[in-house]
């Protein structure tokens, strides 16, 4: 009986050991903000978010070849801007898929969203056109998509 009882309890042990041991974050899910996740998931927002910068850029340089800062320095400074959030998107993607878990990736989404808040200010500032702010809005929604997943700040909102 006694041996009954002692093997029961160190079975049970045992089995709590594996519990406290496991990896909550394998390759393939992690939470975030109570939700599970998977790289596809993630991976699908990322692709989506460099979809809509691009398109952005486009309207983002039309709008700007139209306006009053049309050929002057502040229009190079911005376009150089709105091009390095691009450069940076492109970089997320590609390097996303290099890393075995979907976290690993939550410095360079922070420098993306350090840049999208960069940009969010001119948006606020200037009017570009509907087509331009209507791309930023959906730009803005996948950024903070993502944000929400890394659990980090939304864009413009200064953490």
């Amino acid at each position: 009986m006694k041996d009954n009882v002692l093997k029961m309890m160190v079975g049970c042990f045992a089995l709590a050991l594996v519990f406290v041991f496991a990896d909550s974050s394998d390759a393939q899910t992690r939470k975030a903000r109570g939700k599970t996740y998977t790289k596809a998931q993630v991976g699908n927002v990322v692709k989506r978010v460099e979809t809509r910068v691009d398109n952005f850029v486009k309207n983002f340089d039309d709008s700007l070849d139209k306006g009053k800062l049309d050929g002057t320095e502040r229009e190079d400074e911005l376009n150089k801007r709105a091009r390095n959030l691009e450069n940076e998107t492109d970089r997320l993607e590609r390097d996303f898929d290099k890393q075995d878990r979907w976290i690993d990736n939550k410095a360079q989404v922070r420098k993306v969203l350090d840049i999208a808040s960069d940009l969010d200010r001119t948006m606020k500032n200037r009017k570009l056109g509907k087509t331009t702010e209507a791309n930023w809005s959906r730009v803005k929604y996948e950024l903070n998509t993502l944000a929400k997943i890394y659990n980090l700040g939304n864009v413009g909102s200064g953490s």
